[in-house]
This record gives structure tokens, C-alpha cells and sequence, in this order.
């Protein structure tokens, strides 16, 4: 890149930064207090404090950016041509957050040119923020981290995630089911982002699911690759973030996840 984009996306990752905290804040505010919520699916859950908090980012990130497009959960995908396109989750989550379940995050990135250049995923009830930038790595609160150096399956710890739609659940707890006698524990947690920003400090080896929207992913791909970790397909080829689907893990154990997953 160009020195004039380069700054451009060390400026976006600043703005994420205030951006993520923001949202964060609104998040913080309405935890434990009645708020509407409405359905998207059977189990796809919005609640208005999404809403609240989608808005917060979008008019930050519109206000330093104004020209760049803009992909959200709740608003959808806005018009235009920039080259810069970012993708936004309020809250990965969201059905955590209605039960009060502490697990979910805010989920920023920014592409360039079809390459993630920047991301951020915040978690408000830690206040973790997990961050990187294509090239420089990936740090929590300003500390440098990587991924997990564990070297076979038999020693790690995974996390997965369920489709919403209830008729792709069998063949996802199939994959989960052959997994369990081959490693020390498995997760759902419930947030795809904060799963990852996971793998990328190493508290989880790996990270698997199907079925996810590219706001899901787009921060956290981005988060593993740069502590070092390696994303893909379930075929093991290279990830795309329309494809709805993405395996994550240290570089000791990638090849066999993959394996599993087609296994099953």
C-alpha cells in the first residue's frame, strides 16, 4: 500500500478502536434492564439495543469516513464505489446478551481492495479489546499476543458454534460429536468474533462453524492470521468471507481440525 493508505488504515483502526468502546458503553448501559426484542428467524434474535449500538459505530465511522461503504447486521449493506468497505456486528451475540449470558462482543473490520486491513473485536463485560492490523500483528489491550503453540488435537481445547436453522444443526453436532473423543474439552460459546479473538490469544486452539455472516468473521479472521494462526475453508482452502464458513487455529493443529472436519 501507499503511504496515503497506510495512514488511511491506521486512522480506521483508531476509529474502530472508539468506535468498538462505544458501542461498548451503550451495551454496558442497557445489560440487565428491559429492552424490546424482536425476532429474525426462529432463533435469530434483535434486540434494540443493537439497534443503539450499531448506530453509535456507523456515525462514528461516517463521520471520520464519510465516502467509505458500509456492510452492517441490522442496517444492511450501503451503496457506493469506495475501494473501502467496512463490516460491523454490534453485538455477536445477541442471544447471549438478551439471557444476560456474559459472552459476546463488538465486531469491526475494514477491507481494502478485498483484503481485511483492520479489525477490532471488543468484549464489554472484560473489557477486552482484541485488535490488528494487516502486517502488524495482533495485540488485547495493547499486549502483543499469539496463537496457541499446541502441536495435536489430543491436547487441545476447541470451540464451535450452531447454524440457526434448526435443519443444519444434525450434520454440525456430527462434526461436534466425532471431535470429542479426539481432544480435551469443547466449546459453544456463542460468539463467532470473541471465538476467535479466543484462538488468537491462544485461550482456545481452534475454532470451527458453518452457516455465519461475513460481519461474523471479518474481524476475527483477521485477528488469528496475524498472531499467527492459519484460517480457512473446511476444505482447507483459502477462506472466504461469503462463504459462510471458516476453520481457525494454531499452525500445529490446522491440518488435523481440517481433517476432522471432513471426517464426519
Amino acid at each position: 500500500m501507499h503511504r496515503e493508505e497506510i495512514n488511511t488504515v491506521q486512522l480506521a483502526l483508531e476509529t474502530a478502536r472508539r468506535a468498538a468502546r462505544a458501542a461498548g458503553e451503550v451495551i454496558r448501559r442497557r445489560r440487565g434492564t428491559a429492552f424490546r426484542v424482536d425476532r429474525k428467524g426462529a432463533t435469530d434474535l434483535v434486540t434494540e439495543v443493537d439497534l443503539a449500538a450499531e448506530q453509535a459505530i456507523i456515525s462514528l465511522i461516517s463521520e471520520v469516513f464519510p465516502g467509505h461503504r458500509i456492510a452492517a447486521e441490522e442496517s444492511g449493506r450501503g451503496a457506493g464505489d469506495s475501494e473501502y468497505l467496512w463490516w460491523i456486528d454490534p453485538i455477536d451475540g445477541t442471544t447471549n446478551f438478551v439471557h444476560d449470558y456474559p459472552f459476546y462482543s463488538v465486531s469491526i473490520a475494514l477491507e481494502y481492495r478485498g483484503v481485511m486491513a483492520a479489525g477490532v473485536v471488543y468484549d464489554p463485560v472484560g473489557d477486552e479489546l482484541f485488535e490488528a492490523l494487516r502486517g502488524g500483528g495482533t495485540r488485547l489491550n495493547g499486549r502483543e499476543i499469539t496463537v496457541s503453540p499446541v502441536a495435536g488435537l489430543s491436547d487441545s481445547l476447541l470451540a464451535t458454534g450452531f447454524p440457526y436453522e434448526r435443519s443444519d444443526r444434525e450434520r454440525a453436532l456430527a462434526i461436534a460429536a466425532g471431535f470429542l473423543p479426539r481432544i480435551q474439552g469443547l466449546r459453544r460459546d456463542g460468539s463467532a468474533a470473541l471465538d476467535l479473538a479466543y484462538v488468537a490469544a491462544g485461550r482456545l486452539d481452534g475454532f470451527w462453524e458453518r452457516g455465519l455472516k461475513p460481519w461474523d468473521t471479518a474481524a476475527g479472521s483477521l485477528l488469528v492470521e496475524e498472531a499467527g494462526g492459519r484460517v480457512s475453508d473446511f476444505s482447507g482452502g483459502k477462506f472466504d468471507l461469503l462463504e459462510g464458513e471458516i476453520a481457525a487455529a494454531g499452525p500445529g493443529i490446522h491440518r488435523e481440525l481440517v481433517a476432522g472436519l471432513n471426517q464426519n
